[in-house]
């Protein structure tokens, strides 16, 4: 029997450590209801530490800029709960009467094909296509937000903690590490990446609600303000998320409006799309997530069946910090570089093959 020499530790096999990934995703999977307000507050205090700092700066007390964001935050939580709340009420009464003239709907289709000879039974088209579902899904979404806001108190407790604690947290760095200059570099790093990401997806899902709003209002379908505010969430949903966020508002306006209104909402929300996710978010944001899309598709799987609609919508600056974790180790950092997108990853190769660089033989 091959015994390792004193002094030498044997590394965790690889069953060893694909349990304890078990173990640690089971246990967040199980305490998701105190996991979410915590990532909520946490990515909050994220968004919040700009306008900190820059008050720092203008030589405002430490104290009275907490008090004024967290004064800002709570008027923020105490709008959206009440608007939350009150649509979700209003669309909820109407949403059976919606249902019943989508169903209506889609029957007149089913006869109108069977009138050129496509045999289909209604039965079947509602078994394997039931357009009632968008509105459930949501419904549940904003549920599941509202159920957020609900711990109010809590987020907006441990954001007031965390930011009265930024101040003072790499004095805490430095005294706690060997090589304080890089542990505060990766931290950095982290907090840059993740900050950068989040306030430029704030901005434009506001941009992107605000074109929601003006649209379905200039369109005059119903519950504008609650898609405008389910196309904000969901523009933080990667790949998916704006397209999940149309089809209610479509359907809507189906039922609400007729076809040609349907067509009109949903050639808006395409071109907004278009205009805001694929040319002005892009062009700001970089050269990207550094996140190859299938990850960042699993991670949206992976992440929403963890958190639920948290996990979906921080999806990205979780698996964003998972890879950042993973870069600094050298264990690991090939796990990264499968993380990353094909154009990180041939970046720094064609600046290696690159002519101007200098010929080690030469």
């Amino acid at each position: 029997m091959n015994v390792p020499p004193v002094g030498v530790r044997r590394r965790p096999g690889f069953l060893v450590s694909a349990a304890a990934f078990v173990v640690v995703v089971a246990g967040m999977k199980a305490a998701a209801s105190l996991i979410n307000p915590f990532l909520l507050a946490l990515f909050i205090a994220t968004i919040c530490a700009p306008p900190l700092a820059w008050m720092h700066r203008r030589r405002v007390p430490d104290t009275l800029a907490v008090v004024l964001i967290v004064l800002a935050i709570l008027a923020a939580m105490l709008f959206l709960s009440l608007f939350v709340g009150n649509s979700l009420n209003t669309f909820t009464q109407n949403l059976p009467g919606y249902q019943d003239r989508l169903t209506g709907k889609l029957s007149e289709g089913v006869a109108f094909l069977n009138r050129f000879g496509v045999e289909l039974s209604g039965d079947t088209v509602s078994e394997y296509f039931n357009p009632g579902s968008a509105f459930r899904i949501a419904r549940n979404l904003l549920s599941g937000f509202s159920g957020v806001l609900a711990n109010g108190f809590m987020i907006l407790l441990t954001v007031t903690f965390i930011l009265l604690e930024a101040s003072g947290f790499p004095a805490k760095l430095k005294a706690a590490f060997d090589q304080p200059e890089t542990t505060m570099a990766r931290f950095q790093s982290i907090t840059d990446s993740v900050n950068r990401y989040l306030g430029i997806k704030t901005i434009f899902s506001l941009i992107t609600a605000a074109a929601v709003f003006a649209l379905l209002t200039v369109t005059k379908v119903d519950h504008a303000g609650l898609w405008a505010l389910t196309a904000f969430l969901l523009n933080f949903v990667p790949n998916i998320g704006s397209i999940l966020a149309a089809i209610p508002a479509v359907i809507l306006a189906l039922v609400q409006l007729g076809l040609g209104a349907a067509m009109l909402v949903g050639g808006g929300y395409l071109v907004i799309n278009i205009l805001i996710g694929s040319i002005l978010e892009p062009r700001f944001m970089g050269q990207g997530l550094g996140l190859s899309t299938l990850v960042v598709f699993l991670s949206l799987v992976f992440w929403g069946w963890i958190l639920g609609p948290v996990g979906m919508l921080l999806s990205v600056p979780l698996t964003m910090i998972l890879k950042i974790v993973l870069e600094s180790n050298a264990e690991t950092h090939w796990i990264a570089t499968m993380m990353g997108s094909a154009r990180a990853v041939a970046s720094p190769r064609a600046a290696e093959d690159s002519p101007t660089k200098p010929n080690a033989a030469a």
